[in-house]
């Protein structure tokens, strides 16, 4: 069973983003941010139908939030996304102060645990393999589909 308003359901609503992105041709990642319980942003991967290479999930919901909250650090919000963040979202997670990361599928090729480990502000709290089986399955799925 899932716990009203817990991880996993926080999970799944990144996965139906996840899940748009791909049906939009996109790199299946999804990402929400939660601030008191409540979710203030959503996003997925946009890089395709905006040709910007940093229009990553991560990236879309982080400057939603702020946008939300009106102000750039994010260190009373939660992100939940599907793929763990690359370096360059880590960075910019880091740049907010966001207080809390969940994701759910590791990425060994471009995760920022192999490349930049101690990108994210020193009092973010991160947590992995959140739905990770789900998680992957879409990015399996979606580079399957296009091979």
């Amino acid at each position: 069973m899932i716990e009203p308003f817990g991880d996993e359901y926080f999970m799944r609503k990144a996965l139906v983003e996840a899940e748009a992105a791909f049906r939009e041709g996109e790199i299946p990642v999804g990402a929400v941010v939660v601030a008191g319980g409540k979710i203030i942003a959503r996003a997925h991967n946009l890089t395709e139908r905006l040709n910007d290479v940093t229009a990553h999930a991560e990236m879309q919901a982080i400057t939603a939030a702020a946008n939300m909250l009106g102000g750039k650090y994010l260190n009373d919000c939660v992100l939940y996304v599907t793929v763990e963040p690359c370096v360059m979202c880590a960075g910019a997670l880091g740049w907010s102060q966001i207080g809390r990361i969940v994701f759910g599928a590791p990425d060994e090729k471009r995760g920022f645990y192999k490349f930049a480990p101690q990108a994210l502000h020193p009092k973010t709290e991160i947590q992995g393999g959140i739905l990770e089986k789900e998680c992957a399955a879409l990015m399996k799925d979606f580079f399957a589909s296009k091979r």
